[in-house]
């Protein structure tokens, strides 16, 4: 037992060593990653797909599903380049997919958005070399997920809550979600989208705009 304990420690350290690698990469481009983590049906690939309309930045996508192209397709119709990873069973994605991912996406691009596989637990224990996790929650998933799952709030630069054309239809506690993210995470931005009515998107696009400049500012 004390073995596998020590290989799996060895194989996670090797896989950071390849995440610092790529954020090392990455910022010499000047490109910034981002890693949206979220439960299956909360609304990722349609954030994306609304993000992807006309941004004032180029953008790609890399596609974390456990089966299927179903996201790929898509993303796809958008004509944003596009790589799919499928685990075929594992709970998350690794540096080393994202490795072999880029490989195959265009170097002059500004925004690489990752879509996570669904889940808030796994994702959120491994770095991919991204700039900044981002948290995806809907109305329709309740207002208790940040205490349960708190290691992914601790983590995100910002809090999106999607799906809010459902709030008079669905019991949603939003004193309690937003209170306990405050509890969690006090810096993390807070984001209320409905990316099929495109509420809120403008003022997604500005975060991830912003985030941009800064990076550049940084390395110039």
């Amino acid at each position: 037992m004390p073995r596998l304990v020590e290989i799996r420690k060895s194989v996670m350290e090797a896989d950071e060593e390849i995440a610092r690698r790529l954020r090392n990469m990455l910022d010499r481009r000047g490109v910034l990653m981002l890693n949206l983590i979220g439960s299956p049906g909360s609304g990722k690939t349609t954030l994306l797909e609304r993000s992807l309309i006309d941004p004032p930045f180029r953008s790609a996508v890399i596609e974390g599903d456990v089966e299927t192209t179903r996201d790929l397709d898509r993303i796809k119709a958008t004509g944003v380049p596009v790589v799919q990873i499928n685990t075929h069973g594992g709970c998350h994605l690794e540096a080393n997919l994202i490795e072999r991912a880029l490989e195959r996406l265009p170097e002059d691009v500004d925004v690489i958005f990752i879509e996570n596989v669904g889940n808030l637990v796994c994702p959120a224990e491994f770095y991919l070399g991204e700039d900044h996790k981002v948290a995806i929650c809907s109305v329709a998933e309740g207002g208790d997920k940040p205490l349960k799952y708190p290691n992914l709030f601790h983590q995100a630069s910002a809090v999106v809550l999607t799906k809010v054309d459902l709030k008079p239809y669905v019991p949603f506690d939003e004193v309690t979600f937003w209170g306990d993210v405050d509890k969690l995470n006090p810096k993390a931005a807070r984001l209320e989208v409905s990316a099929i009515k495109g509420e809120g998107i403008s003022k997604w696009i500005d975060l991830v705009g912003g985030w941009l400049c800064a990076k550049r500012e940084r390395g110039s």
